[in-house]
């Protein structure tokens, strides 16, 4: 900015003391000489005004603080995220459990699930299918109570059930 004041104020000098050391002299000379007087004048201005106009052009862009902003929304709706869903264990339909499970009639299962529910280790749908949820459920009641080793027979596992449905 300093620089720029200096430049404009040096080529305005400059003009001036054009303009006002020619005419002088000019008094004498003709109306020819006068307007190329006023010509040569007008010419430095002009180069002047064009000159610093260049170096405002390719000066390097100044960085600016972006704009505050003055409105903050109090509320914004959550984003609705899809569920993930993990997928089940392998081979949990072919364990000993999942098929002691599917031989009991579908109010017996619905049982199975009710009781393990109200035991606080199902919370999913208490539809008689045997899921990941009915696995895990089955699983940690197990290991809260007798131990997984019941399960790893049939025998044990209708057993297991047996006591469930009481």
């Amino acid at each position: 900015m300093l620089l720029k004041l200096r430049t404009t104020a040096a080529a305005a000098i400059a003009a001036l003391s054009l303009g006002l050391a020619l005419p002088a002299p000019a008094y004498a000379w003709g109306e020819r000489e006068q307007n190329a007087l006023a010509a040569i004048v007008a010419a430095g201005i002009v180069g002047t005004l064009i000159v610093n106009e260049n170096k405002r052009r390719h000066a390097a862009p100044v960085a600016r603080a972006p704009a505050p902003q003055y409105y903050q929304p109090a509320y914004t709706q959550p984003r609705y995220e899809t569920p993930r869903y993990q997928p089940a264990p392998s081979g949990i339909y072919s364990t000993p459990a999942a098929r002691a499970f599917n031989s009991y009639t579908p109010a017996q299962r619905r049982a199975i699930q009710s009781r393990l529910a109200g035991a606080g280790y199902y919370n999913g749908g208490i539809d008689g299918s045997f899921g990941p949820m009915t696995y895990r459920a089955i699983m940690a009641i197990a290991g809260d109570s007798t131990g997984t080793d019941q399960l790893s027979t049939m025998g044990g596992v209708y057993e297991f059930y047996d006591t469930i449905l009481g």
